[in-house]
């Protein structure tokens, strides 16, 4: 390899390897030498990222990330820290490689063929437990490499573990920790599939296990609501976006808020003091959403599980909020889903299921999306 004097890449995207799908047509990804010589490039990242201490990695927490560039008659590289991450590699829309609990180090992914190509990183995991670090892309200096424009059209969805896609590849209902975590694929859950649709960004702004004020089984962590202001879980910074204006908002909310019995020592007496608590709380969730994205398409969706108590309140939440002047919030239950996957959620098929159903809800409310 002809080396160059630069500087290495470290900036934003989400790879990791040590499984390798080769595409002799599209390109192969493989780790190279530490002493190759690189110029950063700047992608395009979509999601909620913050620039990291020490080495310049960005740092994210919120699943369901992904990185863009665009390279001409060259190969391309990315760097990645040793993180518990799955990354699905694409070029051109096709993918190309499945990187799993990747080696910290740098990437090639090369024989792209001539003529300008697409690179896209799509993070597949969840990850609570602390923020994930990604590096960046680069190219031999001189190279040309430029991030795409932006989408014109944006969506964001909302929720708890449904909305990841917890363990919905899995072909089975009872799952390991380890197995949930190794069949969990934001990618391929419903979100990621309604925005393919139309060809738009996305965020996936989900935590499993959360609510709206009671989180499963009632284990103390912030709901959804306190934590979703912020970039990342420790709430440290919030996270400001002038040019994120998704005109569809989506929302699953409410399975971990009533999926399970009241314990003894939680903040609610009764499911009445449960349900106004939920209420309330949705609702003014749902009037600062409002505030930010006064002309987003809103959409509530639930599952008929808890014997049709989700979607009982939630229906509560939107005739309080239709009857204090909102005009595009709708609701959508969600009936009649296998369950197929880990501990019983929505598989992939489930997956698509949902993501129709949206598209059908979109497509006649007008929504100003166009499909692909």
């Amino acid at each position: 390899m002809q080396k160059h004097s630069c500087r290495l890449a470290l900036l934003a995207c989400l790879l990791t390897s040590t499984a390798c799908i080769a595409a002799p047509s599209l390109g192969r990804v493989e780790k190279v030498p530490r002493d190759v010589y690189l110029m950063t490039v700047d992608g395009i990242f979509h999601g909620r990222v913050q620039k990291g201490l020490g080495p310049p990695y960005l740092r994210y927490q919120w699943p369901g990330i992904y990185a863009e560039i665009i390279v001409t008659d060259q190969d391309a590289y990315f760097s990645v820290a040793k993180e518990p991450v799955i990354l699905h590699v694409y070029v051109d829309g096709t993918e190309v490689a499945k990187l799993v609990k990747p080696a910290a180090g740098i990437y090639q992914l090369a024989d792209l063929g001539r003529g300008s190509h697409v690179v896209r990183i799509e993070s597949a995991s969840e990850n609570q437990a602390g923020p994930l670090k990604f590096g960046g892309f680069a190219v031999f200096h001189s190279e040309r490499a430029v991030p795409p424009a932006p989408r014109k059209q944006q969506i964001e969805f909302i929720g708890d573990s449904h909305t990841v896609g917890y363990g919905n590849t899995s072909g089975k209902r009872e799952c390991t920790e380890d197995e949930v975590w190794s069949t969990t694929d934001t990618s391929r859950a419903f979100g990621p599939l309604v925005a393919k649709h139309y060809d738009a960004d996305y965020q996936v702004n989900a935590i499993s296990g959360r609510g709206i004020v009671r989180n499963y089984g009632g284990f103390k962590a912030d709901p959804l609501p306190v934590g979703y202001p912020f970039v990342l879980f420790d709430k440290a910074k919030a996270y400001q976006d002038a040019k994120w204006k998704p005109r569809v908002i989506v929302i699953s909310l409410g399975t971990n808020d009533f999926s399970t019995p009241l314990n003894a020592g939680e903040p609610w007496k009764t499911r009445d003091e449960l349900h106004a608590d939920y209420e309330a709380t949705y609702l003014k969730f749902l009037k600062s959403l409002r505030a930010r994205n006064p002309q987003a398409l809103i959409i509530l969706w639930a599952t008929d599980m808890a014997n049709g108590e989700i979607q009982a309140e939630v229906k509560k939440v939107l005739d309080k909020f239709v009857s204090d002047g909102d005009k595009r919030t709708v609701f959508l239950p969600m009936n009649g889903l296998t369950f197929a996957a880990c501990n019983w959620h929505p598989s992939t098929q489930d997956d698509e299921t949902i993501a129709a159903a949206l598209i059908k809800v979109i497509d006649e409310r007008a929504a100003g999306l166009k499909p692909r």
